[in-house]
């Protein structure tokens, strides 16, 4: 599929855009703040309340304690692929495939454990409830600048197809 002239200039024009704006430079700012934030709880204090806990809890801390690093490791990528694109480094069309899009969904953003409030330390709690928040901030400004993911799972391709020909044409 052939993009429009159109097409092809806001998709570039408003990355380059976006990248120079006072929003970026603060979500950039805090995103690499909380992930060094996170760094050193998790390679410090984490690691003693970790040890303290029972032995769901411990389970419970190391599944998410890798859900919030692998928010953050996606929200850096992100973050310094525009950071590229500002500085004339990348090109925006190269930022916006699918290799440098914001990844791991269905991680980042999946449900929190049960009983997580009760049996996780406090400072991990806020972590997670923070990072979800800027990775979530991410993935909207991702889709507003590259497009929604217009995949359709599998399971829905059927409902979706039907769609179609009820409402005659793509939707």
């Amino acid at each position: 599929m052939r993009q429009s002239d159109g097409e092809m200039v806001r998709s570039q024009t408003a990355p380059r855009t976006f990248t120079s704006s006072a929003l970026f430079m603060r979500t950039f700012d805090e995103g690499m703040a909380l992930v060094e934030e996170t760094a050193r709880y998790l390679d410090g204090p984490g690691r003693a309340e970790a040890r303290a806990l029972s032995r769901k809890g411990a389970i419970l801390y190391a599944g998410e304690s890798m859900r919030v690093t692998t928010r953050m490791m996606q929200a850096a990528s992100w973050l310094l692929v525009q950071r590229a694109v500002h500085e004339g480094d990348m090109e925006p069309h190269v930022a916006s495939s699918n290799r440098y899009r914001l990844g791991s969904k269905e991680i980042c953003l999946g449900a929190p454990n049960e009983n997580s409030e009760e049996l996780l330390p406090a400072a991990l709690r806020d972590l997670l409830v923070r990072s979800e928040s800027l990775y979530r901030r991410i993935a909207r400004l991702d889709d507003v600048l590259f497009g929604a993911d217009r995949e359709i799972p599998p399971g829905a391709r059927e409902h979706w197809n039907r769609l179609e020909q009820i409402f005659g044409g793509k939707a």
